[in-house]
């Protein structure tokens, strides 16, 4: 049975049935099968084909099938059917918003926020949490590394947006098969795949190009994939020319610009390379190698003059990243239907990537009154860092009887980090300016081991009630090397060795509704930066010192939910509550180093953080959808309650409208967004004030096909985001106050074939 879909939506909601000729939904399936780790004996247990022909996504009619995920069991599970909150945004989603990244697109999920300006910089948030407590994943495998800052998770950039199948988001921890970091959630880019070997032979592909009015951006991409016999093929690339954004004029709380102010430092040129070759073997077996390069110049964090924020005297902050070069290789082996004693599944991958970047902090502190004009403390500081990143994931999945499928394996991951500085601090006003140069590195080089065991169940306990148990053994050691211009600090060591586990239930009610409770235990262990960063912070607020003796933190996490679907009505809503312990958190220690106050690291907090979402649809008619979504957060500091730790806006309401001509031709929909003002949120000194204000954004997004001729089909895409030209800024770009792009327009073409 199926139904017609009728949005652009997010698939987040239970009973997202959408609408698909045959053969698309057929193809469909077999995309996602073979582009994730799949259990072929559950599989054909269940009725479903294990092999079956795929189209290329973009020439897939606008209709979906019901949203399938592999992220939280790892084996191919409907939404419905999964006993957590996650999320999946399909190819379909991806392609008529023609996001600049994959972050973008979860602005409108509930419980997700994001972190960064810019056109490559957005990173997510979930339940307030970011940076390195969020894991980000790329098919299945770690994108995070340890040489990021706690608040700065790596890019989703460095994955070409166009080039993924779909994006899914777990919202809770995840540890028990991912490991370190998973605390608050993840992210899992899956990209797209090769035709599979049944589809026989062929050549399909596409070219696209977009223009966002904002930063007067511009981006060209193709793709092209095939099968020849048993060898597939994909070859996707995409280039991008972003100049810095303008934000309107308006109020922000107690900010005010007067007129339009362009946020500097927002623009980028940035490309993207994918290579993926395979061979497939008739009886089930595959080989793989995968190639990714990406390059971005000319990229920053943002800021607004002083000038127009009508600040005097205040500090002038600029952190650039003017180099960005990033190369994965991923080579693999997936074995189905294997039938042995040990495994009717077997996945084997292994990874190196190479992640270089520049980063330069450019900071000037004035004096103040009572000093000479121009007297302050200008401090420059150009870092390098490459980080070499080698893994391996060793997977099995055993049906060992009807009503229980195992999933066990074992993982590992080795950064080797090496860096450069050079530091320039110069004082102004008191005579001839007196430079001070250094090249003491603010981390030394170091290496940082991950190695972890997992096994999983999932019980079929009865034909109403379902049980998966898991459970993980993690080892983390960070250890410093000898460094050029380190060479007195002694070697130090950290080690993290933990247990986790989760246990998720579902239970179906009735075939329309399933009941959901989940617990589990998370843990992150302090990376390098954490533990042995020892200069300016990357916001030229303060000078972090070293703390080699953090140790991890631990989450606790609770979930109840429900899960309901009926002809035209959806819905599904979570009441959750994640504590997190021994966090570590930034600390003042009371001392100076140069102008600058001193802050470290410490474990010192309990957070609590809990709340609910909510999210439904209801198709009155085919090709007509309205959807909404809530969800609601508090966050306490429980050992220190006058502490704000706010870290998310405290509410957020989402709702559409969309209507799809139901063949496809056209489609349109209207789109609002409301984030509630933050009472609790730890903004220290900013131009804000006290309280995170509200804000609200209106979106238009439609597209119609306007050529098909045999296989090649084109369509035209026209967006305006920010319809109502508001000011307003995401989160955690608002204490250092980086605004959203005034009222923006955005085209786009696709030509498939």
């Amino acid at each position: 049975m199926s139904r017609i879909d009728t949005s652009s939506r997010c698939s987040t909601r239970p009973g997202a049935l959408p609408r698909i000729g045959l053969g698309g939904l057929v193809a469909a399936l077999l995309a996602t099968l073979l582009a994730n780790p799949v259990d072929l004996a559950a599989q054909q247990r269940r009725g479903q084909p294990a092999d079956t022909v795929a189209t290329d996504s973009t020439k897939v009619p606008p209709v979906r099938v019901r949203p399938i995920n592999v992220t939280v069991t790892r084996s191919p599970k409907e939404v419905f059917e999964t006993a957590a909150p996650v999320a999946v945004l399909d190819s379909l989603v991806i392609r008529e918003r023609t996001p600049n990244t994959a972050a973008d697109l979860l602005r409108d999920l509930p419980g997700l926020d994001v972190n960064g300006a810019g056109a490559n910089q957005a990173r997510p948030i979930i339940r307030g949490q970011r940076g390195q407590r969020i894991l980000m994943l790329e098919d299945g495998l770690r994108l995070n590394n340890s040489r990021r800052q706690q608040d700065f998770g790596e890019l989703p950039a460095i994955v070409d947006v166009n080039d993924l199948n779909r994006i899914e988001v777990v919202r809770g921890p995840a540890s028990v098969l991912y490991g370190s970091d998973a605390i608050g959630g993840v992210v899992n880019l899956i990209t797209q795949d090769v035709p599979p070997l049944a589809a026989g032979d062929q050549i399909n592909g596409w070219v696209r190009y977009a223009f966002r009015g904002a930063g007067d951006q511009h981006r060209p991409g193709a793709s092209i994939s095939g099968r020849v016999g048993g060898l597939g093929f994909r070859l996707t690339g995409a280039y991008r020319d972003a100049e810095a954004y303008v934000a309107p004029a308006g109020s922000f709380g107690d900010i005010t610009l007067q007129d339009d102010a362009v946020v500097e430092d927002t623009g980028v040129q940035d490309d993207n390379l994918n290579m993926i070759l395979e061979y497939s073997f008739p009886n089930s077996h595959r080989v793989f190698g995968r190639l990714e390069r990406y390059r971005a110049t000319d990229a920053g964090f943002g800021f607004v003059n002083n000038g127009d924020l009508g600040i005097e005297d205040g500090a002038d902050i600029e952190l650039t990243y003017p180099d960005q070069a990033v190369d994965r290789f991923v080579l693999g082996y997936r074995g189905r239907s294997l039938g042995t004693f040990a495994a009717d599944r077997l996945d084997v991958t292994g990874y190196y990537q190479d992640n270089e970047r520049d980063f330069t902090l450019d900071v000037f502190v004035p004096f103040g009154p009572g000093t000479p004009e121009g007297a302050g403390v200008s401090v420059v500081n150009e870092n390098f860092t490459d980080i070499e990143s080698t893994g391996f994931r060793i997977e099995a999945a055993k049906l060992a009887t009807e009503r229980v499928l195992f999933t066990y394996g074992l993982d590992f991951s080795h950064d080797n980090s090496r860096n450069t500085d050079f530091n320039v601090s110069t004082v102004f006003g008191f005579g001839p300016p007196m430079p001070e140069e250094s090249t003491t590195p603010t981390v030394p080089n170091a290496t940082y081991r991950q190695i972890g065991a997992f096994a999983q169940s999932e019980l079929t306990l009865h034909d109403r009630l379902s049980l998966i148990l898991g459970a993980r053994w993690q080892d983390v050691r960070a250890e410093t090397e000898v460094t050029p211009g380190l060479e007195d600090l002694p070697v130090a060591k950290n080690s993290d060795r933990t247990v986790v586990g989760a246990a998720n239930l579902l239970f179906e009610v009735t075939p329309e509704l399933n009941l959901v409770a989940a617990v589990g235990r998370g843990f992150r262990a302090p990376n390098l930066v954490e533990l042995f960063f020892n200069g300016p912070t990357p916001e030229g607020s303060g000078f972090q010192v070293r703390n080699p003796e953090l140790e991890a933190e631990t989450s606790f996490n609770m979930e109840l939910g429900l899960k309901y679907r009926r002809s035209k009505v959806a819905f599904e809503g979570y009441l959750f509550r994640n504590q997190i312990r021994n966090g570590i958190r930034i600390s003042e220690t009371g001392e100076t180093v140069g102008p600058f106050p001193a802050f470290e690291n410490v474990n010192v907090d309990k957070l609590r953080y809990q709340g609910f979402e909510v999210t439904g649809e209801y198709e009155p008619f085919a090709g007509l959808t309205f959807g909404a979504s809530y969800s609601a957060l508090d966050s306490k500091d429980v050992l220190n309650p006058n502490n704000p730790i706010g870290d998310s806006y405290s509410s957020k309401v989402v709702t559409h409208v969309t209507y799809r001509e139901p063949d496809g031709r056209f489609w349109a929909t209207y789109r609002f967004r409301h984030s509630g003002e933050q009472k609790d949120a730890g903004l220290l000194d900013n131009p804000i004030g006290d309280v995170l204000p509200a804000f609200s954004v209106h979106d238009l997004r439609g597209g119609v096909r306007l050529l098909q001729l045999g296989r090649t089909q084109h369509t035209l895409g026209i967006s305006v985001e920010n319809l109502t030209n508001e000011l307003y800024a995401e989160f955690s770009n608002a204490s250092f106050f980086r605004p959203e792009p005034k009222r923006t327009l955005l085209l786009s073409w696709i030509t498939s074939f």
